[in-house]
């Protein structure tokens, strides 16, 4: 139904009762009056704003009853009703009797500011408002409020208004303002329960199945079919989506239209249409073969069921068109020439053939179809076919379209939309819900997994040219192990514990965590060794690669490297980890960890994008960052013999090595996100756990072929290094909080450089002055960091991280349960 538009309101003032213990009793504002109105009645003394009656009145009904809509069966909870009355009279005593009387909840308020403040948190099927005392408050102003909510769309709004001298007082002032009915104030209270019968057994049960038609455009809207509805007099009423995508039209340029007007297509049967009309306008359904003209002239052909809809009177009010773009050409010839020499006249009763399971994407119907081309593509793709490459994917598709072949109808078009899903390009991607969900997730879906919105302007953001760093002098002073700075190497003394804090790293390095971590761990994991160079030569590379990280940025500079380095040596040290991967893999991790973020601007792939960005144009929108960061990262090492970790080794050694490196830096790219955490947990971690329910746990070679082969070793290392790289939510609780801290402000830089450069802000709820970071937190735990940190967890066993990552989202649940929208809360 949508979100209510946010409201002011004052402390509310809302009297809640009810003839029996309210189901709401818990909430601050709500006086439960059934208690203390037995004890007030045998004191005799009455309860302020309440009808006194004896208990001998009181009827209920049960708690929802069972409505039926065409089709659908509904069930309708107790009714709620509020009653907004300035002062309390024998008006407003009537309403509450007939509300008891009737089983209906009733909530009063007394004021504006209550009355909105109850109906946003309860949303009442019906509201009465006193419209006689106009100095009290403004009773169509409070309508028109409650009005601007979209949440009230369904709900029945009364005016109770005074007698009037002239019988020919018009009501359009009240409708206007958004009132259903008029009241004519009587105080009799079978009149008041009379008129809420009425209400409850026309408007609101209306206003029910009006609401109840909200799901049944949502099943249009998302149908994979094309659907069009016309009126009986054949004017266009309503197309979906998949209409729109499949025919070229924009919905606006067929509503309304006589559906003659829309041109046709040669290529049907003379006397089709005559056909068509004469089997439909008896009532009767029709199916078969029709051609139509596209928007761009093209003819598509069409497996179509037009069925009639009998309205009122008896009389055909609509026709209901569904149709299915065909694909085989072949089949839809045969069937052409079957269906339209006999149409299917005896099929009275609209069946669905079609049991689909789940939604799809509207948008893979724009592949559908066929046009007066199909016999030259018919030869051209029977060369394609009877070519020898063949990848994996080509195989699936051969066997299904085989299959086909001799499949009934009803499974060759499910195998039909099973292809369409497998030739789209996101085939791990999840589908997003609409917009109107949690901002928060939706900004950061859209700014973390798409390459932005190109926008042709004067407005480019340039990149300078980029020149490598050079270092410093006071920089490249000797160093190694053996003279790390006292202070350094006590605060690296737990580098190989989850809980070592690379911030205090940070500050006794001065911004220079990168050279001194990467010395220790390099060494504990015998790089030098491996590449054959010297001590001496990856201190060099290292100061680099550390002097081309940006110390301004507040996230991406090299201490979020470092940060990343320690999580891949941590993750490199289980045990489940060590028996997949070998130590080429174990090295091209480390590397890709200390470089996969170098020379980051700040600011994300959809802002750079945007911009027209050099880099952004060189590396044609896509994986934009991650791309610049692997190429500069060999750049930086090739460049110069002093620091060149590679030039020792074997070619064909250091080739793969390099490519390892580029897939893990590049696997850090966001818009992959699903597809690596699927790909990984549906080749290893379910096979895994197959072998364990089997009872193979003890089968050695079983589990080593899984964990070793080739392919699943590179999900492990992508599936490692993107742990690693955004694992700030599974870290300790301070540490969690400062990470918290330093990606909000450079995501509020980002979007202050938006709006100052007149660009698309990519992340609107990162403004600095509005956002909540908890909120934040969440949704990105929510969304990317549960389900991949249970997989990585169930695979390499990490209980101290998932609890960590538990207890921070704790923290920050309770941050947002109080309303704060800061790191912390305030102090006491």
């Amino acid at each position: 139904m949508g979100c209510a538009s946010s409201i002011h309101i004052s402390e509310s003032r809302v009297v809640y009762h009810s003839g029996k213990e309210s189901e709401d009793s818990n909430s601050p504002n709500q006086t439960n009056t059934t208690a203390t109105q037995s004890q007030q009645q045998q004191q005799g003394n009455p309860v302020p704003g309440l009808f006194i009656k004896s208990s001998s009145t009181s009827t209920y009904k049960t708690a929802f009853t069972e409505v039926q809509f065409g089709p659908m069966k509904l069930h309708v909870d107790q009714l709620q009703v509020l009653l907004v009355f300035a002062k309390e009279d024998s008006q407003s005593n009537g309403f509450c009797w007939a509300c008891e009387k009737a089983g209906f909840r009733c909530n009063t308020a007394k004021t504006p500011e209550s009355a909105l403040e109850s109906f946003l948190e309860k949303h009442h099927d019906i509201i009465i408002i006193d419209h006689r005392h106009s100095r009290s408050f403004d009773a169509e102003a409070l309508c028109r409020s409650i009005r601007a909510a979209s949440s009230s769309e369904n709900t029945v709004i009364v005016a109770v208004v005074r007698r009037q001298d002239r019988e020919d007082a018009s009501v359009m002032p009240l409708v206007n303002a958004g009132f259903n009915r008029r009241y004519i104030e009587n105080t009799n209270i079978m009149t008041c329960y009379n008129e809420l019968l009425q209400l409850e057994h026309g408007e609101v049960r209306a206003q029910f199945k009006l609401r109840a038609c909200n799901a049944i455009f949502t099943a249009l809207e998302q149908s994979q079919e094309a659907i069009e509805i016309t009126s009986e007099d054949h004017v266009i009423q309503y197309v979906n989506p998949a209409c729109e995508s499949i025919m070229g039209y924009k919905q606006g340029e067929l509503l309304g239209k006589d559906i003659t007007e829309v041109p046709k297509s040669e290529n049907n049967k003379a006397d089709l249409l005559d056909t068509i009309n004469s089997c439909i306008k008896i009532g009767k359904e029709w199916q078969g073969i029709y051609y139509a003209k596209k928007k761009n002239g093209d003819s598509i052909q069409q497996n179509v069921k037009i069925t009639p809809v009998i309205g009122q009177g008896g009389k055909i009010r609509h026709y209901v068109s569904i149709k299915r773009p065909l694909h085989d050409n072949n089949k839809a010839d045969k069937s052409s020439e079957r269906v339209q020499a006999e149409s299917q006249t005896d099929i009275q009763s609209c069946k669905h053939k079609d049991r689909r399971k789940g939604s799809l994407d509207v948008k893979s119907t724009t592949s559908r179809g066929s046009d007066g081309s199909s016999q030259r593509r018919h030869s051209s793709m029977a060369r394609i076919h009877s070519m020898t490459i063949e990848a994996p994917i080509t195989k699936v598709i051969n066997i299904i379209n085989a299959a086909q072949e001799s499949s009934p109808m009803p499974v060759a078009e499910a195998l039909d939309r099973v292809l369409e899903i497998l030739r789209t390009t996101e085939l791990y991607s999840p589908q997003f819900g609409a917009k109107d969900e949690d901002p928060h997730t939706s900004n950061l879906v859209g700014g973390l997994m798409t390459d932005g919105l190109r926008r042709l302007s004067g407005n480019e953001y340039l990149l300078a040219t980029k020149h490598p760093h050079h270092i410093p002098s006071h920089l490249i002073t000797p160093l190694s192990l053996n003279d790390i700075p006292p202070r350094v190497a006590q605060t690296m003394e737990n580098e190989d514990s989850w809980d070592f804090d690379i911030c205090k790293l940070e500050g006794a390095t001065i911004k220079r965590p990168l050279v001194y971590l990467g010395l220790k761990v390099f060494s504990r994991f015998g790089v030098c060794e491996f590449l054959n160079c010297s001590e001496v030569t990856l201190r060099s590379w290292l100061q680099v690669i550390e002097a081309n990280y940006h110390q301004t940025n507040s996230y991406h500079n090299s201490t979020h490297s470092a940060d990343v380095l320690h999580a891949t040596a941590y993750f490199l040290g289980k045990e489940r980890v060590k028996q997949s991967l070998d130590q080429i893999d174990e090295v091209a991790a480390l590397i890709a960890a200390t470089v996969h973020d170098v020379d980051h601007p700040g600011r994300t792939n959809s802002f750079l994008c945007n911009a027209g960005s050099e880099l952004a144009i060189l590396y044609n929108d896509t994986a934009v960052l991650e791309s610049h960061h692997a190429a500069l990262a060999f750049q930086l090492t090739t460049r110069d013999e002093k620091c060149n970790i590679f030039k020792n080794m074997e070619r064909n050694e250091y080739r793969t090595l390099r490519q390892a490196i580029i897939d893990m830096v590049l696997a850090t790219e966001m818009t992959k996100h699903f597809e690596h955490v699927n790909k990984f947990v549906n080749s290893i971690n379910k096979p895994l756990a197959a072998l364990e329910e089997n009872g193979a746990n003890g089968d050695a070679d079983s589990v080593k072929s899984i964990l070793t082969s080739p392919e699943n070793r590179i999900l492990v290392k992508r599936m490692l290094i993107k742990c690693a790289d955004i694992s700030n939510p599974c870290r300790p609780l301070e540490l969690c909080i400062e990470w918290a801290g330093r990606i909000s402000e450079e995501y509020f830089a980002q979007t202050d450089e938006e709006k100052r450069l007149g660009l698309p802000v990519v992340m609107p709820v990162f403004d600095r002055n509005t956002c909540s970071i908890p909120k934040s937190q969440i949704s990105f735990i929510d969304y990317f960091i549960t389900d991949m940190f249970d997989a990585w967890d169930e695979f390499a066993d990490l209980p101290n991280l998932m609890q960590h990552l538990d207890n921070n989202f704790k923290y920050w649940k309770e941050l947002d349960e109080k309303k704060l929208r800061s790191l912390r809360p305030p102090p006491e």
